[in-house]
């Protein structure tokens, strides 16, 4: 059986009671970064073995924990942050376990993207997931067609590329598209900062930018 187990992104304290039972029995725990979950594991005193899974391995030991599976391991996949799966390696190993007919139950809890969205002042009522944009190969013709979307779009981007992203989205959306950008969410130094996404940009430009970072815009005509 597989677990698909949610972790704080930020705060230890935002995990669920039920993660840390799945954490405590099962008999593998699947990590993203497997230095970075040890800090969680033993600050809940947690002793189950720890066995890395990121997206430079997962093709290569794919069936060798298919196998496992198969010879009745219980094993619960977590990432540094967040829910498995959302801009996280976990599809992969999913599918092949539905294949396989090996039972996968996702747990609920934390992932970055809902409380930037609900706290952005944004229509959340319909919205739009896109995770990290293209860098450079697919990048114009993405955005391109995201011009005309209606619904609020969600993004992640890393602290280097922020002011750049919020610049992009500028020149195709334009200077006064309402924007949110959230980070350190859950964090002391949580941070959320609303308005154009060119005043947006030059607020960031300004400063030294760290962190995990989610980007809220306003869709078409909302």
């Amino acid at each position: 059986m597989l677990y698909l187990v949610p972790t704080p992104i930020g705060n230890l304290k935002d995990i669920t009671l039920r993660a840390l039972e799945v954490l405590q029995e099962v008999d593998v725990v699947l990590a993203e970064d497997t230095r970075n979950s040890a800090k969680l594991l033993n600050h809940y005193q947690i002793r189950t073995p720890l066995s890395p899974y990121h997206q430079h391995n997962e093709h290569k030991i794919l069936q060798h924990l298919i196998d496992q599976f198969l010879a009745g391991k219980k094993m619960a996949l977590i990432t540094d942050a967040g829910t498995p799966g959302i801009s996280d390696p976990a599809f992969l190993l999913v599918r092949e376990c539905i294949k396989n007919d090996i039972r996968v139950e996702s747990l609920p809890g934390a992932t970055a993207f809902v409380p930037a969205l609900v706290n952005s002042g944004l229509p959340s009522n319909r919205f739009c997931f896109e995770g990290f944009l293209p860098i450079k190969k697919g990048r114009h013709s993405l955005l391109e067609g995201l011009k005309t979307e209606e619904r609020t779009m969600i993004f992640y981007e890393s602290p280097m590329r922020l002011v750049k992203t919020l610049n992009d989205l500028s020149a195709y959306f334009g200077e006064e598209r309402q924007c949110s950008v959230s980070r350190e969410l859950t964090k002391m130094f949580e941070e959320n900062k609303r308005g154009g996404l060119k005043e947006v940009a030059t607020y960031f430009s300004q400063k030294n930018v760290k962190g995990e970072i989610v980007i809220v815009v306003q869709g078409l005509n909302e």
